[in-house]
């Protein structure tokens, strides 16, 4: 699926920073901890704890946190539906990592065991 142009240049120049406390949040409110949204960012890019804390302060855009990151090569077996859209078929490849991202939280939000969500 393609993502509308407007999407995609507001999605490339979002921060961090700006969504990072937001899932924060979520997760929190489900009884989930920071360490555990760090865990499955660290899965995700392969970004310790301490870079995922520079990126949020220097204030990385996505298309700078995901140009930096390794992704995970087990990250194309994040599959479902996030925002009406299958991540699977997302064509762009920022948006589809922010989409898994998107998913991993929502995961952990639904209280699925971190084993499951991290897909070894």
């Amino acid at each position: 699926m393609a993502t509308a142009p407007a999407t995609l240049e507001r999605i490339t120049r979002m921060t961090v920073a700006s969504v990072y406390p937001l899932y924060l949040a979520k997760l929190e409110r489900k009884g989930r901890t920071k360490a555990e949204l760090d865990e499955v960012i660290t899965w995700l890019t392969g970004f310790d704890e301490a870079t995922i804390a520079q990126q949020v302060r220097d204030e990385a855009t996505f298309a700078e946190f995901f140009e930096r990151a390794t992704l995970n090569p087990n990250a194309p077996l994040i599959t479902g539906v996030i925002c009406g859209v299958r991540v699977e078929e997302i064509e762009e490849p920022l948006m589809q990592r922010v989409r898994y991202l998107d998913k991993l939280v929502d995961e952990l939000a639904n209280g699925k065991a971190m084993e499951k969500v991290l897909r070894h």
